[in-house]
């Protein structure tokens, strides 16, 4: 058994509803779930509960219209490090850099695929950079045009 498979929670048809109700509407009442699940109030109330402490629910959080928020820009790097043995320590390095929204680890050509935010196509040439500048790699990048939708 793996490590990720020791941490997977056994989760029910209610939890499960639980799960996509929040995800879709982070901001949904207990009474809003408890009616999608049939379930009473305090009985709903208690399945967040355990499902935050199981760390199956990490949080709550704002979608934010990113062109009204002054970061209009997105785009996806792919880091492909110079040096191997630098790889491990490249998340890291990253983690606190203004504009990197996520830092994915992948597989392909590259190692590590950020997700970036940032107000202009200088900025973004500024934080490319910056990222030079912190870790040894070489990058790809790749600018999104629209989304038509995110989950």
């Amino acid at each position: 058994m793996t490590d990720h498979e020791a941490d997977a929670c056994v989760l029910d048809s209610k939890d499960r509803i639980i799960l996509d109700s929040l995800e879709h509407d982070g901001r949904m009442t207990l009474a809003q779930l408890a009616a999608a699940t049939s379930l009473s109030v305090s009985a709903t109330q208690s399945r967040v509960q355990k499902l935050e402490h199981k760390g199956v629910i990490t949080g709550y959080k704002a979608i934010l219209d990113h062109e009204k928020s002054g970061q209009p820009v997105s785009a996806y790097i792919s880091l492909t490090p110079l040096d191997y043995a630098e790889a491990p320590v490249i998340p890291e390095k990253l983690r606190d850099v203004d504009g990197i929204i996520s830092c994915d680890a992948v597989s392909g050509s590259s190692n590590y695929l950020l997700m970036v935010r940032v107000a202009s196509t200088h900025e973004l040439e500024t934080l490319l950079n910056t990222i030079h500048a912190a870790v040894p790699v070489s990058t790809d990048t790749t600018m999104v045009l629209r989304r038509y939708f995110a989950k």
